[in-house]
């Protein structure tokens, strides 16, 4: 029996169908699976990120606990120096109070020798009057022969006289000496004594302040310790979000949608901070005001002494430390409202080089770039703006402000 072709291809169109069904099926699993992956991978991106920011928040919190305590401690410092300054002082005084109580002490036994010599030349006129008796002017008269006879005897009796007043205002005038020497001594000596309690005084209040001093630090690296452990456990977040980021990218790539970069764009020429000295930088035309205000905070404290924790206690000080002159720099701008030392600047911000402003920080140190100029307290004597970074990058961890 013949069989017609078009019966034939009526026959074939189920099995074609199953065919086609399963071509389509086969193309659709691995679509399905990319899709699968992505969720996957965007779940545990998002639980990173959760746990990131709890991290985080959590360090933020021992960062100003510990900054709080560096300034309390460059306080304490400052107040110790202080103390110490005084108590020099009161050293030296004491030192020319002692000195001029030796000097009493001779002048008194010089005063007391003399004296001694007057007493006994009082006395052997006393005993020469009591031996000789008084003579007086009657006598003088009825005794001398002629006029010329009395007016010498005269004169004799008032030499004598006169002689006898001398001794005797000379025994006064030393007794008065020496009791201004003892009273003068005796003041001294109370105000050694009194100088002397101030001293003890001070020693306790040094003493007490080194020990308070010594537990601060013991708590502030007891601190950064634990703040250590931490910072370890967020890095090792962050790398893992590193690797998910990169399997999202490369499934994103596998899709044919372009992958994502995070590489600044480069700053024009007006764009840039001129370097005109250590102590001032030019503000670039085009820089945005935020970042205008940064440079003139950081042009305000160039030229500082470098203070250890200066900056930290407030803002306002004398001098800066590194971490202290980051901080004023980024307060300046409106970017931190207090301050940070490097290990808290190292989780301060977005990860990696902003194209304005880029903070390198570690546990030890922290400096910065401002529209392509270095701020940096190693290289000079505190805060100074270079030309070019005086500290290499490696080793540091790049932070930017977001949006710059």
């Amino acid at each position: 029996m013949r069989v017609s072709p078009r019966g034939n291809s009526w026959r074939l169109l189920p099995l074609a169908a199953l065919l086609f069904g399963l071509l389509c099926l086969a193309a659709s699993a691995p679509a399905k699976d990319l899709e699968e992956k992505l969720h996957d991978a965007r779940g545990k991106l998002s639980h990173v990120r959760e746990s990131k920011t709890a991290l985080a928040a959590t360090i933020a919190e021992q960062n100003h606990a510990i900054d709080s305590m560096l300034g309390e401690v460059s306080d304490l410092r400052r107040q110790q120096a202080a103390i110490e300054a005084e108590l020099a002082a009161k050293q030296a005084e004491l030192d020319r109070a002692t000195a001029k109580l030796e000097a009493d002490r001779r002048h008194l036994a010089k005063v007391r020798a003399r004296l001694r010599r007057a007493l006994a030349v009082l006395r052997a006129r006393l005993v020469a009057i009591y031996e000789s008796g008084s003579p007086d002017m009657v006598n003088v008269v009825l005794d001398s022969a002629s006029w010329s006879e009395v007016t010498t005897r005269a004169d004799y009796l008032d030499q004598i006289q006169a002689y006898d007043d001398s001794v005797a205002a000379r025994v006064k005038s030393l007794r008065d000496q020496a009791r201004a020497a003892v009273e003068r001594m005796t003041a001294v000596r109370l105000r050694i004594k009194e100088a002397r309690d101030a001293i003890a005084t001070k020693e306790r209040e040094v003493a007490a302040a080194r020990q308070e001093a010594e537990a601060r630090f013991a708590e502030l690296k007891e601190a950064q310790a634990a703040r250590r452990r931490s910072l370890e456990g967020l890095e090792s977040r962050e790398e893992a979000l590193s690797d998910n980021l990169a399997a999202i990218s490369e499934q994103i790539a596998a899709s044919g949608a372009p992958a994502p970069t995070g590489t600044p764009a480069p700053l024009t020429p007006g764009e840039s901070a001129s370097f005109i000295s250590e102590s001032q930088a030019s503000v670039p035309s085009a820089a945005p005001s935020a970042i205008a205000a940064a440079i003139e905070a950081a042009n305000s404290i160039a030229t500082t002494p470098y203070v250890w924790g200066g900056g930290h206690g407030s803002f306002e000080s004398s001098g800066y430390d590194c971490s202290g002159a980051v901080s004023f720099a980024l307060h300046g701008g409106g970017f931190l409202e207090s301050p940070l030392d490097s290990t808290g600047l190292e989780t301060w911000g977005e990860p990696g080089p902003g194209r304005w402003i880029t903070v390198y920080a570690n546990s030890g140190h922290a400096w910065m770039i401002i529209a392509g100029l270095a701020f940096d307290t190693v290289g000079g004597p505190g805060p100074r703006w270079h030309p070019s970074p005086v500290d290499s990058t490696a080793g540091f961890i790049a932070r930017h402000p977001p949006g710059y």
